[in-house]
């Protein structure tokens, strides 16, 4: 299996939002990040899904301040 393919399974989860924002992310922006932002997003996944929720709706700061780059990228992305 692929690394694109692994994080494409990984981006899916519980709840239908966390889908909708992580593989929107993954299609749309996960290209073009540098390899620490895309280390950072490896590392997110691992997150629970409310903890992913909070932060990436923005109901709490994020938990260290490197990730605060990757989740605005990620609501980018996920913006009509």
């Amino acid at each position: 299996m692929s690394e694109r393919a692994r994080l494409a399974w990984r981006c899916r989860r519980g709840m239908l939002e966390l889908d909708l924002l992580l593989g929107g992310f993954l299609d749309r922006g996960y290209d073009g990040l540098k390899e620490h932002q895309r280390q950072l997003f490896r590392e997110m996944l691992d997150w629970s899904d409310q903890e992913l929720l909070v932060q990436l709706l923005g109901q709490q700061a994020p938990r260290d301040g490197e990730y605060v780059e990757i989740i605005a990228a990620i609501r980018r992305a996920a913006a009509p």
